[in-house]
C-alpha cells in the first residue's frame, strides 16, 4: 500500500534515513533543470481506450479498460493510488501480449464512490473485486490474471484464495511481504504524519512525489499522482478537474528544481513544502484512519499465498524482503519470483517495460496468452543462480537457530 510503501520497502529503516543527502550527487549522474511543462499531469487516456463507472448494488466503481480480447489482466493498486498507478504498465504489456486489461479504483480511492468507503478490509475489498468482474462479465467471465501492488497484491491473494473470483488461472504480486509489512505497521502512523497535509497545485504534489521518492518516473508520477489527490473545494479528483496550473504562492519554484533524467540518479536541489495546511488539493483518502484494516491485509498472508490453487508471480524491489515462508517456498519451487534493481516500491511505476516484459515472458510462458509484435522473449522470471545461492545463504543465516 501506498501508506505502507516507504516503510515496506526500507527493511526497517526510517523513512527518513531513505532520501539523499541534497548536497551530494553520485559520480557520473546526469541532471537538468526541469521546466514547468516537465509536472503538467497527463490524461489517462493516452494509456487506456474507457474510463468509466459501474454500478454494483449501491455503489459506483470506477475502471479503466484496455483492449477486448485474451485473457483478462485485472490490476489492483496499492493503499492510497488509484488505477492511473498502472497507466504506463498498462500500455505496455497491452503492445506485448494479446490480453484484456481492466484496472479498478477500489473502494476508497480514487474515482469510485460506495456507501462505506471506511470499510477498507481483506474481505470486503476481495469481495468487491469479485463481483466487479461478475458485473463485467455477467455470462462467461474469461481467464484472469490477477495482479495487485502491495495493498492490492495482499487483496489480489485473499480474492483468489477465498475463490472470489471463479476464473483465476494465474495470481501476480508486486512488492509485499507479510513479514516486512507486518514489522513496518508500529511506525506507520509518524511515517504519515511527515507528509505533507495538503499541496498548492497538482503540479507541486507531482514535484513533490519525485522528490520524496514515492515514484522514481517522471511520466508516471504526472499520470499517476492527480489520481492520489482531490480539489478540497469541490471533492473533485484531480484527474478528472480542469488542471490551473499556476502556483499561487512562492513555497515551490518549479523552474528552479533539478531531477535527474533517468529513475537510477539523486535529486541533488529541490524547494518543497514540509507542510502546507492551506493547499487546494488534499490526499483524496486519508490513509491513517485505515490503520485498523492493516493487520487484516497482511497478517497470514504467506501461507495464504503459497496455498493459492494457480500460477504465481512474486515481484520484488529487494531480495531482503522475503520472510521466512516465502524464503521456504521459492527455494521449494511453489512460485515463480524477480528481484528488479534500483526500483523503489512502486516498482511498476518505476520500470514499466521491465516489468511488463517480466509479466509478458510469464504468461506467454504459461500458455495464458499469445505474443505481439513487441513481445521480447527471455526476460528472466526465476531468480539467477548467484541470487538463488544468496537466497539460501541468508535463509540459513537468519534461521539457523530456529
Amino acid at each position: 500500500m501506498s501508506s505502507l510503501h516507504r516503510e515496506v520497502l526500507s527493511s526497517k529503516l526510517h523513512p527518513s534515513k531513505l532520501l539523499p543527502p541534497m548536497s551530494r550527487r553520485p559520480m557520473g549522474t546526469r541532471s537538468r533543470i526541469r521546466q514547468k511543462d516537465d509536472f503538467i499531469p497527463i490524461s489517462w487516456d493516452k494509456y487506456f481506450t474507457t474510463c468509466k463507472k459501474i454500478q454494483v448494488a449501491e455503489n459506483e466503481f470506477n475502471i479503466y479498460t484496455l483492449g477486448d480480447s485474451g485473457p483478462l489482466l485485472v490490476l489492483l493498486h496499492g493503499g492510497g493510488y488509484s488505477s492511473l498507478t498502472w497507466s504506463l504498465f498498462a500500455k505496455e504489456i497491452y503492445s506485448m501480449v494479446t490480453c484484456q486489461v481492466l484496472a479498478i479504483d477500489l473502494r476508497g480511492h480514487g474515482n469510485s464512490t460506495t456507501n462505506d468507503d471506511d470499510d477498507l478490509s481483506a474481505s470486503t475489498l476481495a469481495n468487491d473485486v469479485g463481483e466487479i468482474i461478475s458485473t463485467l462479465y455477467p455470462e462467461t467471465i474469461p481467464p484472469v490474471i490477477l495482479m495487485g501492488h502491495s495493498m492490492g497484491g495482499a487483496i489480489a491473494v485473499h480474492a483468489t484464495y477465498n475463490n472470489n473470483i471463479n476464473s483465476v488461472v494465474a495470481l501476480i504480486v508486486i512488492d509485499v511481504v507479510e513479514g516486512t509489512a507486518v514489522d513496518a505497521l508500529t511506525s506507520m502512523q509518524s511515517f504519515l504524519r511527515s507528509r505533507p497535509s495538503s499541496f498548492v497545485s497538482v503540479t507541486d504534489a507531482i514535484s513533490w512525489s519525485l522528490y520524496n521518492g514515492q515514484v522514481k518516473n517522471v511520466e508516471s508520477a504526472r499520470v499517476s499522482v492527480p489520481g492520489q489527490i482531490k480539489n478540497a473545494e469541490t471533492g473533485i479528483l484531480a484527474a478528472f478537474e480542469k488542471i490551473n496550473l499556476v502556483n499561487t504562492g512562492d513555497e515551490l519554484d518549479i523552474r528552479r528544481t533539478i531531477v535527474p533524467e533517468t529513475i537510477q540518479e539523486d535529486v541533488v536541489e529541490f524547494k518543497i513544502p514540509v507542510n502546507n495546511p492551506k493547499g487546494k488539493y488534499v490526499w483524496r483518502i486519508d490513509l491513517g484512519k485505515t490503520e485498523k484494516h492493516w493487520r487484516g491485509w497482511f497478517q497470514g498472508l504467506s501461507n495464504i499465498f503459497l496455498n493459492c490453487k494457480t500460477q504465481k508471480l512474486l515481484l520484488l524491489a529487494n531480495i531482503d524482503r522475503l520472510d521466512r515462508d516465502l524464503t521456504v517456498g521459492q527455494m521449494q519451487g511453489k512460485f515463480a519470483m524477480h528481484v528488479l534493481t534500483k526500483v523503489g516500491h512502486a516498482v511498476h511505476e518505476d520500470e514499466p517495460t521491465q516489468v511488463a516484459e517480466i509479466i509478458a515472458n510469464f504468461l506467454v510462458r504459461n500458455k495464458f496468452s499469445q505474443p505481439k509484435e513487441n513481445f521480447r522473449f527471455g526476460a528472466q522470471i526465476h531468480l539467477n543462480y548467484e541470487n538463488l545461492r544468496d537466497l539460501k545463504h541468508q535463509f540459513f543465516h537468519k534461521h539457523n537457530n530456529k
